[in-house]
Parts: structure tokens; C-alpha cells; sequence
């Protein structure tokens, strides 16, 4: 390094290269020649001829607060688009308004070279090479050079300013007036705050007024500036103190607008925390959901996914009707209409946007939105919420139109543009893959649901004895499983069964559906002893050699004890304990019945139980994926099932059954079955 102090050197670090090429291989050249690192310019190397120019200057600082005295003259952004874009930069006769060594600030003349280099860690960086022309440089060349140099810094669109060391306001400032229209007696002071998007306002004057309250090194903030166009463009701010003694005299910086790079790298992010979403999520709803979180706020203050039935296109003049399954927006936002099915007339503007497959973009006032655009109720939403831009997307999956994307712009917030709205299709067009294969996991699903449902039969109808059946799918198996009940009739009594057979397949469903009605003719054969049905069962298991895997199981016959009560009596192969729930809200698991599971020793004695039913009781049977967790006992998991049974005990029967699925902390790995009975 040339001429680095020991601070100097520790600031760096380590010796600088380039590639192959050491840093000191430059200390004897004949021009200046320095290196700065990363998006600060950090100085990290100057040589002999550099410093004779411009006096020795700190290592491992920004460039603002190495060359402060160069702050106002736009090299900071040279520098920037040279590292940013790759691009190199040469200026000639370029003007220099600097501190020199023993002359104080006078102006000079340069030839100054920029490139972008790759350090030897990979991050960025620019070589800067100067020669100093000032001598050959006459009085007409030195006009010309320039307008060159400040044509060449303000082409991307510079604000320089100044402000007060005390209290921050602004004292100077050129070309702010050019790009807002404020004139000076309205930007001076913290009248430029008005150009200001107001949405940034708050954390802009919170970050600037802890920067002159503190000093730090160098300021730096993004935010929106309004054009003279009444248009919003993205601006970055880069400020120092001026030091004069060790005392701060003033602020300088300047402005430049980034809104290219700024929409850039909006785009990267997008892109990033939509993949992100869509591979965490299986199910289409959720992936809908996390996407919608993905938007708002960056992109709209509301967006709503709509899936579209297979139907809903087919007949041109009924009403279309689709699900709404995802809704999120800004927290300061009235609450939406709650979820459900949406119908559109067929000739409003959505069904028309979505029969053409093609995005509709509209930017209206709230009295403007059409009242056939959506459900009333979500119009009048609208409306309340100040909407000044909505876009409609359809998404398109195998040539047909799966789902709709809704988003909306609220209040004074610039209205959605143009390129909000491609950048939303790129986002659906990025993510479609992901969409197709959950579509697809949900339409099968779907089959595999309703294949189970119909292996299920619908609990009979019992006069002061209400009966009722749950199945709940696991949300991450697209396959039927083995979780199965049964409810029937036989003689005066009623039999309840439940059984669980291991796997998550078809042979699972099927092995399912066999056992259950051989259980069934057995249990019908001989209803008074349902271990001998059990027994039978095991038999039948054992012979066929069919059942690789476990199989569980519950069946409890609901007898009148002739002196007008009830009572169950039940037998338990290998499965969970039935749940006894009292009027008065106490519980019981029925333990007295607990044999092997089903087909490992038809040697093996089953046995049966009696539990007298009280009027005003419930009797539940269920699977284990109500109960269990896989990092915890199944006796807390049966715990939390009483305890949570215990205050809907007098709630009616199908109540109870759905709360149990939609309260209880589920974990969504497992198919959960249940079946309830309820004495009057």
C-alpha cells in the first residue's frame, strides 16, 4: 500500500488485489490511481501520486466522508453507475472543486477514468485513475469541460443541496425546483417534505432528524419524490457533515433518481418472496394466501384470489359464481366481507375480463367503480376504502382459467400503474408452475374425498338419539386413507363403530373398505356381543393374508337396559379409548376394554365392557389424528380432547363435532374420523 498508516492498514484489513494483481503494483505509477469497495466506495486503496494531488485521505471510510469536499459535485453517482451497470466512465478536462494539499479549496482540472472492478472477495468495486490537466486547460476549454462534466453527473437527474448543522433545514439546493416545481420560498426550510410521498414522510423525517442529531459519518435514504407531473419516482439520498475545527458546519448531499433500480430490484424481491410462498404451501388456498401477503402492501392496499369452478364458464348467460378463498390487506382498511361464494352477472366487467383471459386495468374514482363489478356488499367496500385503481388478472392453467387475482389501491396512494400491473403478471406467470401442481393436488384430492365419503355411510336417524359423522382429510395427502366409521341399527339397538387402517393409499381405502363390512354382517350377525364380532373380524383378518399392515379398531353396541335407560357395551381392538362426555360437562375415557390389534393373535381373548349412559350424555369415537402431535405424549393429546369436550356437552350433536375439528390444535398430518352419539 502506498503511504497507509497502521489505522489505515487495520481499517482494510488485509493487503487489496485485483484478481492476480496486487494493489501495490500501482504505487509507482506516474497518474493518481485509488480503489474503492462496495455500494459506500469505501477508500481502501490510494497511491504515491493520488495523495500528492488530493492530500492524504482516511482508508475504510465511504466516500462521502473521505471526500466530503467533493460531496456536491456528483462523483459519488459516477461512481455508482459505474459499479451498478459495469459501464466504464471517462471524463476529460473534468472540473474539481476539492480541498488540496496547501492551497485549501480551489478548482482543478483532471482527466478521471472509472471501472468497475472484482476484488479479490468477489465484492465490487471501482478503480479511479486521474491525471491533472489543469495547466494545459485554457479559460474557453475550462467553460466547455464544464458543461461536459455537469451534462455527464446531472443526466441522472441530481439534486445537490445543503442543510443546517442545528435543525436540519434546508438552505440550498439546486435542481430540486426542476424535477418537483417547488420554488425555493416552498422547498427552503422543510417545505420539500410537500414533494414527498406522504407514506414516506414519517420514517424520511425520523432517519434525517437522528442523523443530525447523532452526526453519523454519512445519511442515506430511499424514498418518493412527486413529480412536476404530479407522477412519483423513487430518489436516494447520500448526505455528510461538513466539519470545519472538528465542529459540523453544515450538510451536504444530493439526490439521485433510482426508480429503474429501484422497480429492478422490487421485481428480484417479488419474484424471491413468491417463489418462497408458493414452495411452502400444498394446498391452493394457503398458497393463494401467502401470495396475497407477498403483494400487499408493496404492490396494493387489497388483493383477493377467486378460484373458478370447472363450470363457471360453461353457460353464458347464468350467473357466474366463484369461490373467494383469499383476502388480505392493509391493517389501516375496513374489515372485507367475510369469505364465501361470489355471483357476478354475466355481463359485468369481471366475467368479461376473465371470459377474454386478459388483464383489466382501471384507475376511477370511488363514486365511479361499476356496481355490477363485484357483489354489492364488496362494492360498497370499495367505495368506503377510497379505491382510486383496481386490476383484474386471470390465471390461466392448462388453457383454462383456474382462479382470479383482484388488486386494489386506495386513498392518496399513487394509483396501480402499468408496470404494477406486468409486474403482477409476472408474478402469476412466475409462480404458475407451483399453481398447476397444487391445482392439480387439489383436484385430486378432491376425487380421492369424495371416494372416501362414499365409502362411508350417512349415520342412520334414531328418534331422541341423534347420531352423527365426521370425516376431515388430511390437507397434505391428495390419496384416501384408512380412517373409517360405521353407525347402524340392529334390533333396539344402535352400533357404532370406528376403525383405522395404517397407510395413506388406495390399498389402505380398500383394506378399509373390506374390513368394514365384514365388521358390519358381523357385528349384525350376533349385536349383542361385540367382542365376538372383534374376534370373528381377527379370523377373517388372519386367513385372507391380505392386510400387510395395522389395523384398529372400536365397535360399541348403544342397548337399552330394560328399566328404561342405556348403556354401551363395547369392545376395543388395538385403538383409542371412547370418550364419555356428561350433561354436566365432567369426562371419562372408557378403559375398561382394551385388547391387541386386529389379526395379530386370533389366540388372544377379546373382551367387552358396560357403561351405563345417563340421559343428556354424549358417547364420541374418533381416529388419532384428533389427538395426537408427533413431539408429545398421547396423554396430553387426550387430556386437551376432554378438556376441550367438557364445555360443549350441552351444545347440539353436529356442533360439537365441528368444533372439536375446528378448535383442537390439529396438525393436519394425519385423516380424522369421528363418530358421536347423544342420549335425549
Amino acid at each position: 500500500m502506498a503511504r497507509t498508516t497502521e489505522t489505515d492498514t487495520a481499517a482494510v484489513g488485509h493487503e487489496i488485489r485485483l484478481g492476480d494483481l496486487a494493489l501495490t503494483a500501482f504505487d509507482q505509477a506516474p497518474v493518481g490511481v485509488a480503489v474503492t469497495r462496495g455500494p459506500g466506495h469505501r477508500l481502501v486503496y490510494a497511491n504515491a501520486v493520488y495523495q500528492e494531488i488530493f492530500g492524504p485521505r482516511p482508508l475504510g471510510k465511504p466516500f462521502l466522508a473521505t471526500f466530503g469536499d467533493l460531496a456536491q459535485s456528483g462523483y459519488a453517482l459516477l461512481l455508482d453507475r459505474v459499479m451498478n451497470t459495469g459501464e466504464s466512465a471517462f471524463l476529460p478536462d473534468a472540473p474539481m472543486t476539492a480541498d488540496y494539499p496547501g492551497g485549501g479549496p480551489r478548482e482543478r482540472y483532471f482527466s478521471v477514468s472509472l471501472s468497475s472492478v472484482s476484488l479479490e472477495d468477489g465484492e465490487s468495486g471501482v478503480l479511479v485513475l486521474v491525471s491533472e490537466v489543469t495547466d494545459r486547460v485554457n479559460a474557453e476549454q475550462r467553460d466547455l469541460a464544464f458543461q461536459r462534466y455537469a451534462s455527464l453527473v446531472r443526466a441522472g437527474a441530481v439534486v445537490e443541496w445543503s442543510a443546517s448543522a442545528t435543525d436540519g433545514t434546508v438552505q440550498l439546493s439546486r435542481g430540486w425546483e426542476e424535477i418537483t416545481g417547488q420554488k425555493p420560498e416552498e422547498y427552503l426550510g422543510y417545505g420539500w417534505l410537500d414533494a414527498v410521498a406522504p407514506d414516506d414522510r414519517p420514517a424520511l423525517v425520523l432517519a434525517w432528524s437522528q442523523a443530525v442529531d447523532q452526526v453519523p459519518d454519512l445519511f442515506e435514504h430511499t424514498f418518493r419524490v412527486r413529480q412536476r407531473d404530479g407522477t412519483y419516482r423513487h430518489f436516494y439520498a447520500r448526505a455528510v457533515p461538513v466539519r470545519k475545527g472538528g465542529v459540523v458546519v453544515e450538510w451536504t448531499g444530493f439526490c439521485a433518481d433510482i426508480e429503474q433500480q429501484w422497480r429492478e430490484q422490487r421485481r428480484r424481491d417479488l419474484l424471491a418472496r413468491a417463489s418462497a410462498a408458493t414452495s411452502e404451501a400444498t394446498r391452493i388456498d394457503n398458497m393463494f394466501d401467502a401470495l396475497a401477503h407477498a403483494i400487499v402492501p408493496e404492490l396494493a392496499d387489497t388483493c383477493t384470489f377467486y378460484l373458478v369452478p370447472d363450470s363457471a364458464l360453461r353457460t353464458a348467460r347464468a350467473p357466474f359464481v366463484v369461490e373467494r378463498v383469499a383476502v388480505v390487506q392493509r391493517s389501516h382498511l375496513p374489515a372485507p366481507p367475510p369469505h364465501r361464494k361470489d355471483r357476478f352477472s354475466p355481463d359485468s366487467l369481471f366475467v368479461h375480463a376473465v371470459r377474454e383471459r386478459r388483464p383489466l386495468h382501471k384507475t376511477s374514482l370511488p363514486e365511479e367503480i361499476p356496481s355490477d363489478f363485484l357483489p354489492a356488499d364488496t362494492v360498497r367496500w370499495l367505495r368506503e376504502t377510497r379505491v382510486n385503481s383496481f386490476v383484474v388478472l386471470p390465471l390461466v392453467v392448462e388453457g383454462a382459467v383456474a382462479a382470479v387475482l383482484t388488486a386494489t389501491v386506495c386513498g392518496d396512494r399513487e394509483p396501480i400503474s402499468q408496470d404494477d400491473v406486468d409486474l403482477l403478471t409476472d408474478i402469476l406467470d412466475h409462480v404458475r408452475p407451483a399453481v398447476d401442481i397444487a391445482a392439480e393436488f387439489q383436484r385430486t384430492q378432491r376425487v380421492a374425498l369424495a371416494l372416501q365419503r362414499s365409502l362411508l355411510s350417512q349415520p342412520p336417524t334414531v328418534p331422541g338419539m341423534p347420531v352423527v359423522g365426521r370425516y376431515q382429510p388430511s390437507p397434505s395427502a391428495a390419496e384416501v386413507g384408512g380412517d373409517w366409521y360405521d353407525a347402524f341399527t340392529v334390533d333396539d339397538s344402535v352400533m357404532l363403530a370406528i376403525g383405522d387402517v395404517a397407510g395413506h393409499d388406495l390399498s389402505a381405502a380398500i383394506a378399509m373398505s373390506q374390513l368394514r363390512n365384514m365388521l358390519r354382517a358381523f357385528a349384525v350377525d350376533r349385536p349383542e356381543k361385540p367382542q365376538e364380532a372383534l374376534r370373528r373380524l381377527d379370523s377373517a383378518v388372519e386367513k385372507s393374508g391380505e392386510y400387510r399392515g395395522t389395523a384398529t379398531c372400536v365397535l360399541a353396541r348403544v342397548e337399552p337396559t330394560g328399566d328404561g335407560h342405556w348403556q354401551v357395551n363395547y369392545s376395543v381392538a388395538g385403538h383409542l379409548p371412547p370418550l364419555l362426555v356428561l350433561p354436566d360437562g365432567s369426562t371419562r375415557f372408557l378403559e375398561d376394554s382394551h385388547d391387541l390389534l386386529l389379526g395379530l393373535n386370533t389366540e388372544y381373548p377379546r373382551t367387552s365392557a358396560v357403561e351405563p349412559l345417563p340421559p343428556g350424555s354424549t358417547l364420541l369415537l374418533y381416529t388419532d389424528g384428533l389427538v395426537e402431535h408427533p413431539h408429545e405424549s398421547l396423554d396430553i393429546g387426550l387430556e386437551r380432547l376432554a378438556r376441550h369436550s367438557a364445555p360443549l356437552a350441552r351444545e347440539p350433536l353436529h356442533e360439537f363435532c365441528d368444533r372439536l375439528l375446528t378448535e383442537l390444535p390439529i396438525t393436519g398430518n394425519d385423516d380424522i374420523a369421528l363418530i358421536a352419539l347423544r342420549l335425549s
